[in-house]
């Protein structure tokens, strides 16, 4: 083992780059002459030609003479740059490896090494990711790209299971095995805690996710899916889930919609939020997911009728937050319904084509809400003389109103808001985009 005292390897290798050096500046390759009698003209019956020198046949021996000795001067030399070239990739890889050594020490008298574990473990956590999204196993991220650091950091990283409980996960067909190992990997270092997890199924990738998960099945508190078309046995994904808090589903394919919809009313009563995106949602289909609803407090869905958010309301005493796509396709009277529990109501108007809230309005009374957001991807002319009765009515609290989209709102009516609640925030945005 060397160390600072070490004596130094003169290895021979500085003289052979400087032989070569000094070979290299005194060579070149000489070019002959390789005129004749003949080449000066090639395209003349040379029968005719009495020649006073060579004839053409001991040229043509002399030229493959001199061509066999530079065809084996080229392959010499070719070997010899083989060699080089192996000796430059060892010089590279001894390179890299003084490199690391040097970094590890210099790693021991920097300030960084002598952190304590516990303040690497809030510089871990703040280096993860900021976004909503799950993302996938990438070495350029947090918590992976923590582990390549060095030796302290990955034992810090991989001793820290909070850093491992986010995970996005996709069947890769060209490689399933391997791409299972590394998943599987990350899944162990969670050590028990609630794990949060993205899926994309489609075709037969059920099977091969519930495989991968049967072992973390009882840790899953939050979920996400997205079912393309084509899924087979999608209630794989459906079956088990004791722990869930929170599910989020995307389904485009109606022949899965059977299945999951007796899946989902047969989810533990721990859940707590919902959110299905794909369908829309009449009184029917609502009651298939009974008795779900009943322990729900956050609910993002689509709906087809006035008269099934009433119903949905009905459903979920317990609901906080409800934020609907409505595609109503009819107008209806309502019967009159106070929720006391929600505190945020989102709209978002689907298309130009939908019936005006106004008869939900008139029907709904929430005493307790904070928070209300109507968007429309169109432009749009929103009901403002019922807005104003169903404040009155409610008598709420409300924080903020929001409006999105194509609307203009004129001084007038924001000073009536403003009359009958002093403290509200109104916003106008212009964007069309939907809730984020």
């Amino acid at each position: 083992m060397q160390t600072a005292n070490s004596a130094v390897d003169l290895s021979p290798i500085s003289d052979i780059i400087g032989a070569l050096k000094n070979i290299l500046a005194h060579s070149q390759a000489i070019i002959p002459d390789l005129e004749t009698p003949y080449s000066r003209f090639p395209n003349t019956d040379h029968s005719a030609i009495e020649p006073k020198g060579q004839s053409v046949i001991a040229i043509i021996a002399e030229r493959q003479k001199q061509l066999d000795a530079v065809s084996h001067e080229i392959s010499g030399l070719e070997t010899v740059m083989d060699s080089i070239k192996n000796l430059h990739q060892q010089l590279v890889e001894k390179k890299d490896k003084i490199t690391q050594s040097m970094n590890l020490h210099k790693g021991l008298v920097s300030s960084l090494w002598r952190l304590p574990a516990e303040v690497l473990c809030q510089i871990f956590d703040d280096c993860l990711p900021e976004t909503r999204f799950l993302l996938p196993p990438l070495k350029q991220n947090a918590p992976i790209l923590l582990t390549g650091i060095c030796r302290r950091w990955r034992d810090v990283a991989v001793d820290m299971p909070r850093l491992w409980c986010r995970l996005s996960v996709t069947v890769d067909d060209r490689d399933w095995q391997r791409a299972a190992f590394c998943y599987d990997s990350w899944l162990k270092r969670s050590r028990g805690l609630p794990l949060s997890l993205a899926l994309q199924c489609s075709n037969d990738h059920s099977t091969k996710l519930r495989n991968l998960l049967q072992p973390y099945i009882n840790q899953i508190s939050s979920l996400s899916i997205y079912f393309v078309y084509g899924a087979d046995k999608p209630e794989f994904m459906l079956t088990d889930l004791l722990a869930l808090e929170k599910l989020s589903i995307c389904m485009h394919d109606h022949r899965t919609m059977p299945a999951i919809t007796q899946s989902i009313s047969q989810l533990p009563i721990t859940m707590r939020s919902l959110k299905v995106a794909g369908p829309l949602f009449d009184l029917e289909r609502l009651s298939s997911f009974n008795p779900i609803w009943a322990h729900l407090t956050n609910v993002e869905i689509a709906i087809r009728q006035p008269n099934a958010v009433l119903h949905l309301l009905q459903l979920c005493p317990n609901l906080s937050s409800l934020t609907i796509r409505a595609a109503f396709d009819q107008i209806e009277t309502l019967e009159p319904f106070t929720h006391a529990e929600i505190q945020s109501l989102h709209v978002a108007y689907d298309s130009a084509l939908t019936r005006p809230l106004s008869h939900l309005l008139n029907s709904l009374s929430l005493p307790n809400l904070r928070v209300l957001e109507a968007r429309r991807n169109a432009p749009w002319a929103y009901e403002h003389e019922e807005l104003k009765a169903f404040l009155a009515r409610s008598k709420c609290p409300l924080k903020s109103l929001i409006f999105g989209g194509q609307l203009i709102m004129t001084d007038e009516q924001r000073a009536e808001y403003l009359t009958l609640i002093p403290s509200l925030e109104v916003v106008v945005d212009p964007s069309d985009k939907y809730f984020a």
